[in-house]
């Protein structure tokens, strides 16, 4: 893993406009992204299309496609790059379930450490996508927390630092989020406004 005082110093500078430092940044980062990216590859269901090597670079490119991103430091661009990997698995499974012209509806177990998604992993995937922007609406930490942890593959840890909270409130957050979410993609009724409480 990289050094986040080296990230961070390289973020900055390419943020100032040195495009050397981009050039510095790419092998530092590049590794960190492609373990991101194979940890959420690893719940793909067989015969998937797209690899960890074509998700690692769709997502950097368009990281450095335009601009720097605003990132202060190493856990914000790891934040940023979570993001991009959800759009980019999201519009593939839309594309997959377009060319298949439908689909069944997906099953979702949410595990202790992961979010399994059988037997059709393109619904599942954007009905989960749907579900997480309501709980995002509801509460944005929240809904981050799935996007770091499930779509970005960061640890308790990882999260903790994007967000800038204790590990206790990533494991509580992850937590509720998860009995949220399974009651919303198993179609059962809310009781209540089903918000979030307050932390």
């Amino acid at each position: 893993m990289s050094s986040p005082h080296e990230v961070t110093r390289l973020l900055k500078q390419w943020a100032d406009g040195e495009d050397s430092a981009l050039e510095a940044l790419t092998p530092l980062v590049y590794g960190e992204l492609r373990r991101l990216a194979a940890g959420y590859m690893r719940k793909e269901a067989p015969g998937n299309t797209l690899q960890p090597t074509a998700l690692v670079h769709e997502a950097f490119l368009r990281l450095v496609g335009h601009h720097a991103p605003e990132c202060e430091n190493r856990s914000q661009f790891y934040g940023v790059a979570a993001h991009l990997m959800r759009e980019i698995l999201v519009d593939h499974a839309r594309s997959r379930q377009a060319a298949k012209r439908g689909g069944g509806f997906a099953h979702v177990t949410l595990e202790e450490e992961a979010m399994v998604l059988t037997p059709d992993h393109d619904a599942g995937l954007m009905a989960l996508d749907e579900a997480l922007e309501r709980l995002a609406a509801l509460d944005a930490r929240k809904g981050r927390v799935v996007e770091l942890r499930f779509f970005g593959g960061l640890s308790v840890e990882e999260s903790a630092e994007v967000l800038g909270v204790s590990d206790v409130t990533i494991r509580r957050d992850w937590q509720f989020a998860k009995t949220w979410l399974l009651r919303e993609l198993s179609g059962e009724k809310r009781h209540g406004t089903g918000a979030p409480p307050s932390n």
